[in-house]
């Protein structure tokens, strides 16, 4: 399905320059919040559900079902294993070209090898059958970001370019959109909005 999945690849906010981990507590609030908000207001203005597609809803169910068939298939725990071990090697927090096209290469094989996991037991209790499940999202999610950092060619706040360690001022006045298509991954650029005269002293050193 078409989606937006990230928008302002280490744009370098608020934060500053430093590790975003003890900070994404205070986004996942903030941002979580609002995406609920406007989620809320769309869904208490639409007038109407739409039509529901049964033949997509069986076409997703039998997808779901589909690595307790008896196909041949590697359990889900080694690709996930594999997908953790490219993005630790190749997009860390130290980033450079050759080894993000790299990755994008080792995505794409790691899909491959998602498409044919097999799991047993059944549908209770299952975690096995759940890591299947949750590999599509974690390769697509692993794409945007490693797409999202092959385009910024700088480096701002927690994003590190060792091919281009200059931060750059054009950089700063916009974001780094990625979508998922029907066909691909996408990577855009899109302006930011002008900053609001009071937060500019803020940002005057960054």
């Amino acid at each position: 399905m078409p989606g937006l999945f990230a928008a302002g690849e280490a744009t370098g906010g608020m934060h500053g320059a430093n590790r975003l981990g003890g900070n994404s507590l205070s986004d996942l609030l903030v941002f979580g919040k609002r995406a609920g908000e406007y989620a809320a207001r769309c869904a208490a203005s639409s007038t109407s559900l739409g039509q529901i597609n049964e033949d997509e809803v069986e076409r997703l169910a039998a997808d779901s079902l589909a690595a307790f068939g008896d196909r041949p298939g590697e359990n889900p725990y080694a690709v996930h294993e594999a997908l953790r071990a490219v993005m630790q090697s190749l997009v860390g927090i130290v980033r450079a070209e050759a080894d993000l096209k790299l990755a994008l290469d080792k995505l794409a094989d790691l899909r491959g090898r998602a498409a044919k996991v097999k799991v047993g037991g059944n549908i209770q209790y299952n975690p096995g059958w759940h890591l299947a499940l949750d590999l599509q999202n974690m390769l697509d999610i692993s794409e945007a970001v490693t797409r999202a950092a092959l385009e910024r060619t700088e480096s701002r706040g927690a994003h590190t370019r060792e091919d281009y360690p200059e931060t750059k001022p054009d950089w700063g006045k916009v974001n780094v959109i990625v979508r998922q298509t029907d066909a691909e991954i996408a990577v855009s650029r899109e302006p930011l909005p002008e900053m609001p005269d009071e937060l500019k002293p803020l940002f005057a050193d960054k």
